[in-house]
């Protein structure tokens, strides 16, 4: 296969990485797309010989070299490029969200219908360990039908407080944290309940992050950005990117070309995605599901309880137990790794039985080995998955308009309902 990147960020690097590794014999990296010249160059330098550079207007000679296009774009921009290489018979694998909007995933269902290509979507949380044992209990009735759900997920200080740095701060760019992080979580629920969501309400704020709430705690004269802040080095909310030799070449060398700022602040002006969010949502099987997202939390993780007719199955995970402040400070050492103090729990309690806990298989590598295999799935195949983890183009437009009817439900006070097995606003 010839694979063509389209957008050079950060998040590129796990699948140039894997065809320059692991899956080296899946395929060759033909082609590198993006708005900024600097990035492109950084990725063909990893990759270690000349591979041919395109602005995104000359995407059509992208489709021309490529069998496959990997989609690593501002996620507003994802329905435009995978709908191109779809309607050009392009296979295509996309990060998550699949894009931002209804309008979005009409156009990407339309294409992907009429089109001899393939589309994958990357649920990586799908192959964590821990996410596919609840789903094998679940499928094999360890509780019985479930009937509810509850969901609550903290980002922390460090991850958290990073999606109000980047482009993902404006709503128009990432469809905010309900669509860009919670269709990982929305995606979870729906695959774990084997249902599509069927109605949606939601309330949504922006309680800790931005101007107006850093007034209001008497927070004033912050800097516009962390380089050459007089609190660089010593504030946790100011990121120093020339840390991190990765960052420091991909966003700061990066800068003149675009103008990208990769440390803006987070008590700045300019930010339109909320912090703090609420959902409930109703399943085709009847299930309904209560979810909380924060992304000022002290400490980083989830809890996951679902009950059922015949018990109760319950997942903690703690990611992070605590935020040092110099790892908000320097990126390089605010890995999302398992720490010493990071620990997860799954117990299974049955009716009229003592509460079991259930073991979990981690492998190597990040979220447990399920990156890795996630990436054996995309390059190589699924093969015979009992637990179905490849994700379709109908599961990203499910997990994308959970979190869409969930803004139009924070902004309007209403509910608000999907159709067609979750993939149609009504």
């Amino acid at each position: 296969m010839k694979y063509a990147f389209v957008g050079l960020g950060h998040r590129a690097q796990m699948y140039v990485d894997a065809l320059l590794g692991e899956w080296r014999d899946a395929g060759t990296i033909v082609a590198l797309c993006d708005t900024n010249r600097t990035r492109m160059d950084y990725y063909a330098e990893r990759i270690g010989h000349e591979v041919p550079r395109f602005a995104p207007d000359e995407f059509d000679k992208v489709l021309e070299l490529a069998d496959a296009v990997i989609v690593t774009t501002v996620d507003a921009t994802h329905a435009t490029y995978v709908c191109a290489a779809l309607d050009a018979g392009r296979d295509v694998i996309v990060e998550k969200p699949l894009t931002i909007d209804a309008e979005g995933c009409a156009a990407i269902a339309e294409a992907a219908e009429r089109s001899s290509g393939k589309l994958i979507v990357t649920f990586n949380y799908r192959y964590s360990p821990r996410n596919s044992a609840v789903r094998r209990l679940l499928q094999e009735g360890a509780i019985g039908r479930v009937t509810s759900v509850h969901f609550e997920w903290t980002l922390d200080t460090i991850h958290g407080a990073d999606y109000f740095r980047r482009w993902h701060r404006e709503r128009a760019n990432s469809g905010g944290l309900l669509v860009h992080k919670s269709t990982h979580h929305f995606d979870l629920v729906n695959w774990w309940l084997a249902a599509a969501p069927q109605s949606v309400f939601a309330q949504a704020d922006l309680r800790f992050y931005g101007s107006d709430n850093a007034r209001e705690r008497g927070v004033t004269d912050r800097p516009v950005r962390g380089q050459g802040a007089p609190g660089l080095g010593t504030d946790p909310f100011i990121l120093d990117i020339s840390k991190d030799p990765r960052l420091k070449r991909l966003y700061l060398d990066a800068e003149h070309e675009d103008g990208y700022l990769r440390d803006q602040d987070v008590f700045g002006d300019g930010i339109t995605i909320d912090d703090t969010m609420s959902v409930m949502v109703r399943y085709t099987n009847g299930a309904v599901l209560t979810y909380a997202l924060n992304a000022y939390a002290p400490a980083e993780g989830y809890r996951v309880a679902f009950n059922g007719t015949g018990g109760r199955l319950e997942l903690e995970v703690v990611e992070r137990a605590w935020t040092p402040p110099h790892a908000a400070i320097d990126p390089s050492a605010a890995s999302k790794k398992h720490k010493a103090d990071s620990w997860e729990r799954l117990t299974l309690h049955r009716h009229w039985s003592e509460a079991e806990e259930v073991p979990i298989e981690s492998g190597a590598g990040g979220h447990g080995g399920g990156d890795r295999l996630l990436l054996n799935d995309v390059f190589r195949g699924p093969g015979d998955d009992p637990l179905a983890r490849q994700a379709g183009y109908r599961d990203g437009i499910r997990s994308v308009l959970t979190g869409h009817a969930a803004n139009v439900s924070a902004a309007t006070g209403e509910p608000v309902h999907l159709v067609d097995d979750g993939t149609r606003v009504r």
